[in-house]
């Protein structure tokens, strides 16, 4: 059996945390998510639909485990970038200080 290199997706945001993501196979669907990841999608925002591909990577996720947890979980969960730095470790240039 062929490892599936492209499918269709939904991808919701939750307003409880900032950078964390839910890719389920169809809109509105959540049938194959667990309640402990629902939980922090209490009222899951779409964000938009996607076709993923091979051939087409994602910015922040290895496209190919999108798939593959998509079409054997029937989700997947983005989590949030840990390499920020938090607002007040930014250093601003001279021009910015008052």
């Amino acid at each position: 059996m062929s490892d599936v290199k492209e499918t269709s997706c939904a991808i919701y945001k939750t307003a409880k945390r900032d950078g964390l993501y839910l890719y389920v196979k169809q809109q509105g669907d959540f049938s194959d998510v667990p309640v402990e990841v629902m939980q922090q999608f209490p009222v899951p925002e779409h964000v938009f639909d996607l076709e993923l591909s091979a051939d087409r990577p994602l910015a922040r996720e290895d496209v190919l485990v999108v798939i593959k947890n998509l079409n054997s979980q029937g989700f997947h969960l983005q989590m949030p970038p840990k390499n920020e730095d938090p607002i007040d470790t930014i250093s601003l240039p001279d021009s910015l200080h008052g």
